[in-house]
C-alpha cells in the first residue's frame, strides 16, 4: 500500500477521534433528551421572570383606553406591542414609566415594505410627514 494512503487513513482516524472527543465535551448532557435541543432549556426558560403583563393588566388602570382601542383598527394589537413589556410598570407604575408613542414605533409596522400584507396601512415615513405621527393620528384610534 502506498505510504500516502496510509497517512490519509491515519489522518482521517485522528480527525474522527478529535471530533468525537470534542463533541463529548461541548455537547450538553441534556441534548437530545426530548428531541433535537437541550432538555435543560425547558427548566431554564420556565425559571425566567416574565416581562410581559398582558392586556388584562393594562385594563385594570386604563379601561377607557382599552375601550377606545376595541373600536379601532389596532384592536387586535397588544398594548405592549407599542409600549414595550409592561410587567415592571404593572408592579410599580409610579417608578416604571412606559415610553410615549413616536414615529419610530409606528414605522416598525407601517413603513412601506413589499413583504407586508396589502391591507396594512403603509407609508414612507420620510415622505409622509417629518414630525410625529401623533400630531395627526391618535394611536388608540388611528383614523381620527
Amino acid at each position: 500500500m502506498p505510504p500516502q494512503i496510509v497517512r490519509l487513513v491515519l489522518l482521517t482516524i485522528v480527525i474522527v477521534c478529535l471530533y468525537f472527543t470534542a463533541r463529548h465535551f461541548f455537547v450538553p448532557q441534556s441534548f437530545g433528551k426530548y428531541g433535537h435541543y437541550r432538555g435543560a432549556a425547558i427548566e431554564e426558560i420556565r425559571a425566567r421572570e416574565p416581562l410581559w403583563a398582558g392586556r388584562k393588566e393594562c385594563e385594570t388602570c386604563h379601561s377607557e383606553v382599552v375601550e377606545k382601542l376595541a373600536k379601532a383598527d389596532h384592536q387586535g394589537i397588544s398594548c405592549e406591542t407599542c409600549h414595550s413589556p409592561a410587567r415592571g410598570h404593572v408592579e410599580d407604575p409610579d417608578v416604571v414609566k412606559l415610553p410615549k408613542m413616536n414615529a419610530a414605533m409606528c414605522a416598525r409596522c407601517h413603513e412601506a415594505s413589499p413583504s407586508r400584507p396589502k391591507w396594512l396601512h403603509q407609508i414612507t415615513v420620510a415622505d409622509h410627514y417629518p414630525g410625529s405621527c401623533t400630531e395627526c393620528h391618535t394611536p388608540h384610534q388611528p383614523k381620527l
